[in-house]
C-alpha cells in the first residue's frame, strides 16, 4: 500500500500542497483530477521521490520512503513524469528495455526480453521497435513510455497525465491495460486525468484538488457529482447516469 499523509510543499512562502492525504491498495486506480495548478504532478512527485516535501509522511508498504535505497525504489515504485524526453537517440525497443534496468542493471535476460516484447505488443508498438523514439509522432512516443513504464513490472505505477497526445482509442487502450493489470497482478495504480468521464469509468477512487487541498475524495458515484466538479472547476455540469456509470455532460445550450 501507498500511504501520502498530511502532504505540504511550498515554493517561496506560497503553498502548493497543504494537509493531502492519498491512499492506494493493490488493485485499485485512484484518479487524480483537479484544475491546472491544482498541484496533482506535484503531489505524484513528492510519493515518486522526485522532489521533497515540507510536511507529512510517504510509506511504500509501511516503510516509510526515505528508507528506501534507489534500487529498491524502483522495484517497488514506477513515476511516469508529465512530460519526459529523449536526448538521445535511442530505438523504441531500447527505451522500453530501461524499464528493465532495476532488475537487471543493464544486463538482459530471456525473460527480460519476453517482458519488453510483452509490453511492445500491449502498446501496439511491435512495428515500430526499431524505429527511433525522435522520430515517431507525439501519440507514439507517449505510448513508448507508457510501454516502458510497464515493463518496469512494479507493483505500484504513478502517472501524470499519461494520456496526453493520445487520442480517443489509445486512451481508452491504455486504461484497459492498466484496469486489467490491477485486477490480474495486484497493481496499485495513481494517475491524474483531465478527463472526468475517463476516471468517473476507469478509477476505483478519485481525489479531487483545487488550489493544494484535497476538495473530495471517494467512489467515482460520491465524487462526480455537479456540486463537487462546481467547487473544483468553478464550471455547471450535469452529471446522468448511463450504462451503470456517472457521465458528465460539459456542454449546456
Amino acid at each position: 500500500m501507498v500511504e501520502a499523509r498530511n502532504i505540504g510543499k511550498r515554493y517561496g512562502g506560497r503553498w502548493v500542497l497543504r494537509e493531502v492525504s492519498l491512499t492506494v491498495a493493490p488493485g485499485r486506480i485512484v484518479a487524480l483530477i483537479g484544475p491546472n495548478g491544482a498541484g496533482k504532478s506535484t503531489l505524484l512527485a513528492i510519493v515518486g521521490r522526485i522532489v521533497g516535501r515540507d510536511a507529512g509522511d510517504v510509506l511504500i508498504d509501511g516503510r516509510p520512503l526515505e528508507r528506501y535505497s534507489s534500487g529498491e525504489l524502483a522495484l517497488r515504485l514506477t513515476y511516469l513524469r508529465q512530460a519526459m524526453d529523449v536526448r538521445t537517440r535511442l530505438s523504441v525497443r531500447d527505451l522500453v528495455s530501461f524499464g528493465r534496468f532495476p532488475h537487471n542493471r543493464g544486463r538482459l535476460t530471456k525473460r527480460d526480453r519476453e517482458i519488453v516484447d510483452q509490453a511492445l505488443e500491449e502498446l501496439e508498438l511491435t512495428s515500430l521497435a526499431e524505429a527511433y523514439v525522435d522520430e515517431l509522432s507525439g501519440g507514439q512516443r507517449q505510448r513508448a513510455f507508457v510501454a516502458m513504464i510497464l515493463a518496469q513490472d512494479t507493483p505500484y505505477l504513478l502517472l501524470d497525465e499519461p494520456l496526453s497526445n493520445l487520442d480517443m482509442r489509445y486512451q481508452v487502450h491504455i486504461l484497459k491495460i492498466l484496469r486489467k493489470r490491477c485486477r490480474e497482478e495486484g497493481k496499485g495504480i495513481v494517475i491524474s486525468l483531465h478527463d472526468i468521464n475517463l476516471a468517473s469509468i476507469y478509477a476505483d477512487e478519485i481525489v479531487a484538488l483545487k488550489d493544494g487541498r484535497v476538495v473530495a475524495s471517494g467512489a467515482p458515484c460520491d465524487v462526480v457529482s455537479p456540486a463537487v466538479l462546481r467547487d473544483v472547476f468553478d464550471i455547471d455540469v450535469i452529471v446522468e447516469p448511463i450504462a451503470g456509470q456517472r457521465i458528465c455532460i460539459y456542454a449546456q445550450w
